[in-house]
Formats: structure tokens, sequence, C-alpha cells
């Protein structure tokens, strides 16, 4: 059941599609206390046992009781335990216990979850405003809670088939050489690879929809190209549009006014990756069609997919801070450093990302203008959006692939996310197993993280451990940036070992799609905590590092340096599958309880679910090459598996003779 309440004057966010009446709010809700004094609280009394679940790309872990998180969507590449805010606003929680209710607050501006920090026992949810729609959810469980919140919000985005394929990326791939060089080393070393992502130095001075004509004189063609190899090109789009007389877009932008503003009605400044740019108002329905309209300008040229990035919006600085910064330096020019106040010092290391930055551009919604500070957490979500409506008009029956970095719920439905810009440390391989549930419990199916870390120097133990547990994640995607060591596949001694997983990969995809195309058709959810599907299982509610895949399957990676296997708790009988290079594996019942796994740097682990069984096909050099019409059946013998198939480009998504029944 799901109650709806209206405080104050909401925003309109669109993240809840469902329709239901609101009833004016209240400060007694059956599940919990609202105070509206000095802006909005809910609070509410947790017992014991009490399990907290959701708020998406969150850090730390699936229970999130303990800790206090900020839904203030960041650019914060160092994701330490301490960060509170990380790139997305996912405002959804479910609280799992003697009670089980999920509380979805439609706010976009900041939102502090204070779950059992300041004082264990309480959960305290603040805002500024009291200007929010809060949905009440209750249910049976957990799970029938989350189903709920899906249903509301809408059918997560569902990509075209290849992006279920291997991509690599890195920031530093400049010219077409360059690219042909990564494609060429992965195809010399028969390594399947669908995707090859360009990163900003592909666009000519950094400035959106164009293309650097001296390092691709024949764009067009060398998509082209790369596509007759089996390769897409995946290009990335920021946010802030270089400000430049004689580029289209900033043209355009200025005349037509949509780009945000300051208050005084000239087009804020902030500087980024081309220098000096504009940001796009995404949040004026106009101005979100003229910028999503451009993106036509690359798919003309065969592009078949983007990425979008900076869309918190990041700001190095903008000209208001560097003024200040600077008349802040310039009075203390000649003193003693000791003489100078450590504030005025910690303005230098600030004025990236500044808070007061965010209060000085507003956008025209319905003709009203709208401080920025005020609806921050929409703004990935609406550029995003901005894309995803216009492929309806530029290709109408085809799925485009797009993923975003910053979010918010709503999003979901026109894109996928990457996790940003991790590190090439071992705790960020659990941190990616964690994040998946939570971010499917608020949409956000098609999802992946950085594998083998975006900075700092990959080893070759990592990249493999990590590469095991992107098997399974539905992006898979090789990133790092420029600086760091090369972390290819192919760099690496005993390329054969990497070779096998992406090829377990690609053996797999049939499967994995089948999953998540029934995950985003049934609004469901592609991975679960062990709890959603063993509630009755204390040792199952308290498991953070397995997660369930599907209906069938059960995934426990290796995340720690040197380690021969681990720990595993099986909820039920299961059989272990460890799949190696040159297609091989071997298969092993293990009863219910606890075990020592061990688990080889070139194997990939899976647990199939007693009474069920997956389907397997040969590796191929490219998702389109790969042949599922006589699939190979694993696990337990007489069981059944329901393949949904479709032609994985156009968008008949419910036509009947997808599925068939697949039995050993």
């Amino acid at each position: 059941m799901v109650r709806k309440y209206v405080y104050g004057e909401p925003f309109e966010t669109e993240a809840v599609v469902m329709e239901m009446a609101a009833e004016r709010g209240q400060e007694t809700l059956n599940v919990g206390q609202v105070s509206l004094k000095d802006g909005f609280s809910f609070s509410y009394e947790m017992a014991g046992n009490d399990i907290v679940y959701g708020l998406g790309e969150a850090n730390r872990g699936l229970n999130k009781r303990g800790y206090c998180y900020i839904s203030n969507c960041t650019d914060q590449p160092n994701h330490t335990e301490d960060k509170r805010s990380l790139y997305g606003a996912h405002n959804f929680i479910v609280v799992s216990g003697e009670r089980n209710f999920g509380l979805f607050f439609d706010y976009p501006a900041k939102i502090t979850f204070d779950i059992g920090y300041t004082r264990s026992e309480l959960l305290r949810v603040s805002l500024e405003a009291a200007d929010l729609y809060l949905y009440v959810i209750e249910g049976d469980s957990a799970y029938d809670i989350v189903k709920q919140f899906r249903k509301m919000i809408g059918r997560s985005y569902i990509p075209p088939k290849f992006a279920f394929g291997f991509g690599q990326s890195r920031w530093g791939y400049k010219t077409r050489e360059d690219f042909l060089k990564v494609a060429e080393g992965y195809q010399k070393n028969d390594i399947p690879i669908d995707m090859i992502y360009m990163d900003i130095d592909y666009m000519q001075d950094y400035k959106d929809f164009t293309v650097n004509k001296e390092n691709f004189p024949d764009f067009p063609g060398f998509v082209q190209g790369m596509r007759e190899n089996g390769i897409r090109m995946v290009p990335i789009i920021d946010a802030g549009v270089k400000v430049e007389e004689g580029y289209f877009v900033y043209d355009e932008g200025v005349e037509k006014g949509y780009f945000c503003k300051r208050e005084d009605g000239s087009e804020f400044v902030a500087a980024v990756w081309p220098g000096d740019t504009h940001f796009p108002d995404v949040l004026n329905k106009d101005a979100r069609k003229w910028f999503g309209g451009k993106y036509r300008i690359l798919i003309e040229q065969g592009i078949e997919g983007f990425w979008n990035d900076m869309n918190e919006p990041a700001i190095f600085y903008s000209r208001e801070g560097m003024d200040e910064l600077l008349a802040a330096l310039r009075k203390y020019a000649g003193e003693d450093v000791e003489r100078i106040p450590l504030e005025e010092l910690e303005k230098v290391t600030g004025i990236s990302n500044s808070p007061a930055d965010y209060s000085r551009f507003y956008h025209c919604v319905h003709g009203k203008m709208i401080r920025h500070d005020k609806v921050h957490n929409l703004y990935g979500y609406n550029m995003t959006r901005a894309a995803g409506e216009a492929f309806k008009e530029i290709a109408p029956d085809k799925r485009l692939l797009l993923f975003s970095r910053s979010s918010y719920v709503g999003m979901h439905r026109y894109g996928g996310i990457w996790t940003g810009d991790n590190k090439s440390w071992w705790s960020h391989i659990l941190l990616n197993l964690k994040m998946m549930p939570s971010l499917n419990m608020c949409g956000f199916l098609y999802a992946g993280a950085d594998l083998g870390g975006f900075d700092a120097d990959a080893t070759r133990d990592l990249v493999l451990r990590w590469m095991a547990l992107g098997v399974f994640t539905p992006l898979m995607r090789n990133h790092s940036a420029m600086g760091t060591r090369d972390q290819e596949a192919y760099q690496f001694e005993g390329v054969e070992d990497f070779r096998g997983i992406i090829e377990t990969r690609y053996r797999l995809i049939p499967y994995l799609y089948s999953e998540y195309m029934k995950a985003a058709l049934n609004d469901e959810l592609y991975f679960k905590p062990l709890a959603f599907v063993y509630p009755s299982d204390s040792f199952a509610a308290n498991v953070e590092d397995q997660v369930m895949l599907g209906d069938e399957a059960m995934i426990a990676p290796v995340y720690t340096q040197n380690a021969k296997g681990r720990y595993v708790y099986l909820p039920e009988r299961m059989m272990l599958v460890k799949f190696s290079k040159e297609g091989q594996y071997t298969e092993e019942i293990l009863e219910k309880g606890h075990h020592f796994v061990e688990v080889a740097l070139n194997e990939v682990p899976l647990f199939i679910r007693e009474g069920r069984c997956i389907p397997l096909v040969k590796a191929a050099r490219c998702v389109e090459e790969l042949d599922s019409i006589c699939p190979e059946m694993i696990g337990f013998e007489g069981a059944e598996y329901l393949l949904y198939e479709d032609d994985g480009f156009t968008k008949d998504y419910d036509k009947e003779g997808s599925y068939r029944k697949l039995k050993i």
C-alpha cells in the first residue's frame, strides 16, 4: 500500500509516474514523526534488528544502518569510507524488521539521512525546506516494498543487446591510431570486445558534439570501419558548453536563452574542461529538447551510444569564486605565511564544486526562475533525459546505449549509470558489489563500475578479480585515467587468463540478458540481497559480500589481495560452477552452510540454486556473433529455464514468442 503526502509547494521532479491522490502532509504518520521546525525532518525509532536498505549509489554497505549519508550530487573522485555524498541522489530507503515500510523523499535539493549515526536507534531524515512529496510504502517484506516502488517510478531503461558486451576505455586515447591500436590489441589476442569508449580528447577543444578533424579526418568512415570490425565507438558528452563565438552550440544557446543564468539575467560562467563554459538549462523543457537534439550530429555519423559526464554539474571554479579567491590572496600578498588565516588558505582547495557557486545560477522552469541549489540533484537526470527524449525522435524504433555519472530517481527510465571515478583499490571491488542491489532498488538496472579502477595504478591480480565480478554486471567496462598504468587486458602477462574471463562473460550473455529483460519488464531486480530471497534465514540477512543474480544464481567474488579463495554462506544446497580459460568449467554440489571455496585468479565462480539451471553458449568475438539457438544447459538435472530472446535492437520488448523454455 502506498500513501502520498504533500508538504509545502514541491518542485515537480517527475520521478514518480504512477498517478495517485495526495494527502496533505501530517506531523504524525503511522510509520514515524514529522517535524516542520527549521525545515523538515522525519524521525523513526528503529528496533535493534532493523535493517535499512536503499539509497542507490551510496557509500559503505547494503545495510545503511550506522552512518550518515547526504543526497547531494557531488563530483567526488575519492570514494573513501568517510564520504557522505557521491554522484547520485536516490532518496529511497526501506526499513526491514519488526515493521516493514519504505520511504521516498521526492525532494531535489540536499537531504541528510542519519541512520543510527547520531543515536544508534534513531533514523532521522532532514531537509532544508518543507517542500516535498513523501511516499510511504507498506508491505509484507522489504522485497515487496521495493517491487511496489519500482512500479511507482516506471520501467527501467532497456539498452541494446550489444551493450552487454565488453568495453574498453581510457582517458588518454586521442587519435584514430590510438583506438585502432586498442582494437588490434584485443582482436590479435582473440579477446572478445564490443565497444571502445571515447573520452574528452576526441573532441575539438573539448567542445560537445564536435570531433577533432586533425585526429579524425573522416570520422564517419572511422566509425563505420570499426563497426565493420565488430566494435562500436561510444563518445562522452559533458555538461559544460564552451564559451566561444562561432561555436554553433554556444551561439544557438545564447541566442535562444537556453543556458543557465545569473540572478541579473546574464549567462552564468563556470570553468570546466574547455575553460569557460555555460550550462544548458536542461530543467527548461525547450532547452532540454534543443540540447538533446544535438546528439543527432554524432548519431548521423554512425554513433550508437553515449556516456554523459561532469553533470552534477561539476565546476572547477566560477568567475565569481575565482575573483573572491584572488581578492583574498592579494590581501595577504607579501605577508608571512604564518600570518595568513587558515580559512583563507582553505579557499584554494574549496574553490571546486563550491556550494556558493551552486547558489549563483538559475533555471527557468515554466517561466519561473529557480535557484540551482534548490534543484541541484536534478541536473544529471535531466541532461540524460534530454538525450533519451531526443532518441525517441532521432531513432524512434532503435535502442541506443546511454548512461550517466550523476542521477536522480526517474533518470533510470532514460539511461543507466556507472559509479564514477573509483580507484584501483581492493576495497572498491567490494563497494562495487554492494552498490549493485541498492541501485537496482532505485530502478537503475544497467549499471557497473570502472573495472580495474579509474585512478591509481592497477595490478594484474586486482584487474583479474575485478573483471570476474564485472562478468555479471550489466555494464562491463575497463576504464582508467591518464597517467596511470595501462590496464587493458592484453597489457599484462598471461593474457590467456584475461581472455578466459571475458569469454566467460560472452558465454553467459544469453542468460544475463534474459535476466535483465525479465527484471526490466516486470519491475523486478537483477541483483538482490540474499535476505530478499531467504527472508527467514538469519545468516542470509547479515551477508553483504554475496548477492543473488536473477532467479537462478548467486555470486560471491573474491575481493582480497593474495586470497586463494573465500568463505561463502549457502542458504540452500547449490552447485558451484567455476569457469576458467578455453571454455572449461567445473561443477561441484555444495550443501547448505558455510564453506571455504578456492578460486584461482583465472576462475569465475558462480553458484546455481538447487533445482535451477542456466544456458551457456560458445564465446564469440562480439555479441552479434553469439549463437544461442542450441545452448548448453548447466545446473541441476531436470531443471528448466525460461529464456528471453529478442533482436536486441528494436523496442518491441513485449512481443509474443520472446520466451522459450529450455531444460536439462
